[in-house]
């Protein structure tokens, strides 16, 4: 079956209606939780490897910044299943879309701003205007320090959007290449699997990573205006 290179990003329907919703809930059935004494060895790995990354991440934060930790284990244990569910063939990938991730990002920068303008009013503010700054160059910092902070939440989405997007669209072009050398040479074919297969797992890498970035800058965000 011949695909435009973009139908993977197009949004799925189902008898006219779309189907993100269950597709973006649907990585909550894969974290399985257990009502026995004793768990067994795949929640004891989940476990573990949440209170792992947890760790790394809430270290720097005060008690204010600690009180975020659920809403960003939540978030990157959302955006890695995501991405890796977005992996499998017949997919779609919501986090390939620039709307919902401007979705994630808006809220969650908007969240430290405000809790940076209520718990360090004064600090908050400086960040607008390096100390030493001399008199007629203090208009045009503030407005780039305005600009870059507005920017932020714009950086986090583009940034998702830009590796998963770019990571799939390589993946559909030499999986394409690949079924059009099968017929013609054998062993440019057999390489072309081989870099298909290199790139998969690359892209395994990237999803990972991506997830971690954007949860660790909000975070650091939130480091920041705490």
């Amino acid at each position: 079956m011949n695909e435009n290179l973009f139908t993977p990003f197009t949004t799925p329907t189902l008898l006219g209606l779309p189907t993100v919703m269950p597709i973006i809930m649907f990585p909550m059935l894969l974290f399985p939780t257990s009502k026995h004494l004793i768990n067994n060895r795949l929640i004891t790995i989940q476990q573990n490897l949440t209170q792992l990354v947890l760790k790394q991440m809430m270290t720097t934060h005060n008690t204010k910044g600690q009180t975020w930790s659920l809403m960003l284990m939540s978030l990157i244990i959302f955006i890695a299943m995501t991405n890796l569910l977005g992996l499998l063939p017949y997919s779609f990938t919501p986090t390939a879309q620039l709307s919902m991730n401007l979705a994630m990002a808006i809220p969650l920068w908007a969240g430290t701003v405000f809790m940076g303008l209520r718990f360090k009013t004064k600090s908050s503010l400086a960040h607008f205007l390096p100390q030493g700054t001399p008199t007629p160059l203090i208009p045009m910092l503030v407005i780039i320090e305005t600009i870059s902070l507005f920017i932020q939440p714009m950086a986090l989405a583009v940034r998702l959007t830009a590796n998963i997007t770019a990571g799939h669209l390589l993946m559909h072009l030499i999986g394409n290449a690949a079924l059009a050398l099968m017929a013609m040479n054998f062993l440019a074919t057999s390489l072309t699997l081989i870099l298909l297969m290199l790139l998969t797992i690359l892209e395994i890498a990237v999803a990972l990573i991506q997830a971690y970035v954007f949860t660790l800058l909000v975070s650091l965000y939130l480091h920041d205006n705490t």
